[in-house]
């Protein structure tokens, strides 16, 4: 099993910065696709964000030359870093790990940007 836990969500004004993280324990294989998605209320769950285990990334149109996903394997942890925020960004933000054995998601962390 693989637990999933992410931080670093909060309120933040437009054109602000946030750096989310997501932390993996458990059962771990070296090999894996790590995800952001985020979930706005009344719309469907959107992929954010994905890195692979060799650093390779893609992002959606809609966050490019924003949003930077990164990773460090040693830590286990991956992280997206959140720059010139807008309202239509404010969200659920969660973490999923992809290995051969399916997928693993975490509870997610609560994005807001507003005045």
């Amino acid at each position: 099993q693989v637990q999933l836990v992410e931080s670093g969500g909060g309120l933040v004004q437009p054109g602000g910065s946030l750096r989310l993280s997501c932390v993996a324990s458990g059962s771990i294989f070296s090999t894996n696709i790590m995800d952001w998605y985020r979930q706005a209320p009344g719309k469907e769950r959107e992929l954010v964000a994905r890195i692979t285990t060799g650093g390779s990334t893609n992002y959606a149109e809609s966050v490019k030359g924003r949003f930077t996903i990164s990773r460090d394997n040693a830590k286990n942890t991956v992280y997206l870093q959140m720059n010139s925020l807008k309202p239509e960004d404010t969200a659920v933000y969660y973490c999923k790990m992809n290995d051969i054995r399916g997928g693993y998601w975490g509870k997610g962390t609560q994005v807001t940007v507003s005045l």
